[in-house]
């Protein structure tokens, strides 16, 4: 009863806005933190707890400006961002942990796990990199986060990952541009500084018919690990996160690491 208790306000104390999980598990042995990508919320990854072992806890970040914290500042750059996130997590590595990332998210999980090694703190068991090229690759594409709103919403709908409705929804959009606009400002100012490869095994995943990233964009990610890598294909364009390989990928790490 004791231990049950202590458990319980263990997760009390790291209630955080930072992490919006629906199915907090007590006795979980490990935790995966879920980043998404621009634009997107902790919601693109409600149901991945109810699919992946019970001895896993997923942890879906979420960032300001969006879901239950759409009116807090936003942010635009990743160093600013970085100290915010990784001193709100820091209280919950007391497991051990992976990391999944697409998109804005791989780059952000990415530095969140030099931040930690910069600052002492635990490293994660493995990283999940998707639809996002390498961090040491210069980008090819000019930004487009500060184009005016009509250049801006082409752009949106190149990468296909918000519906025609809501693009054609001017109030919506409204709502919707500064946290479109910060997001890809936080990418698009991203300055890769080289460091020591990471230790965690590496996944990277890449869209057969993705437009924005090339495998031979993603696979450079071998470099910044001195663990196992694997660069696997997803059917679907850039946004193929929802696809059925890629939470067999993450579920057939756990088990592997469970019942190892």
């Amino acid at each position: 009863m004791f231990r049950e208790w202590n458990q319980r306000q263990i997760v009390l104390n790291n209630v955080t806005p930072w992490i919006q999980s629906p199915s907090p598990r007590l006795h979980a042995h490990w935790r995966l933190f879920c980043f998404p990508y621009a634009g997107g919320s902790a919601r693109v990854y409600r149901d991945w707890g109810d699919r992946l072992p019970a001895q896993v806890e997923v942890c879906p970040v979420e960032l300001p400006g969006r879901g239950r914290r759409i009116t807090a500042p936003l942010f635009t750059s990743l160093d600013e961002l970085l100290p915010h996130l990784g001193e709100a997590l820091v209280p919950w590595l007391d497991k051990p942990f992976a990391c999944f990332g697409h998109s804005l998210g791989g780059v952000i999980a990415f530095e969140w796990v030099r931040w930690l090694r910069q600052n002492r703190q635990p490293q994660p068991a493995h990283l999940w990199i998707s639809a996002v090229r390498a961090p040491h690759l210069v980008a090819n594409t000019p930004p487009i986060h500060d184009l005016p709103r009509a250049e801006f919403l082409a752009e949106l709908r190149r990468y296909n990952g918000t519906p025609a409705e809501i693009l054609e929804n001017a109030e919506l959009m409204d709502l919707m541009l500064p946290t479109l606009r910060a997001d890809f400002a936080l990418l698009e100012t991203y300055g890769y500084w080289p460091q020591p490869p990471l230790t965690c095994s590496i996944t990277a995943l890449w869209g057969e018919r993705d437009a924005i990233v090339k495998p031979e964009e993603m696979a450079p990610w071998q470099q910044h690990t001195v663990g196992t890598f694997s660069l696997e294909a997803v059917s679907g364009d850039h946004f193929f996160i929802h696809q059925p390989h890629v939470l067999r990928s993450v579920q057939l790490y756990f088990s592997q690491q469970i019942f190892a």
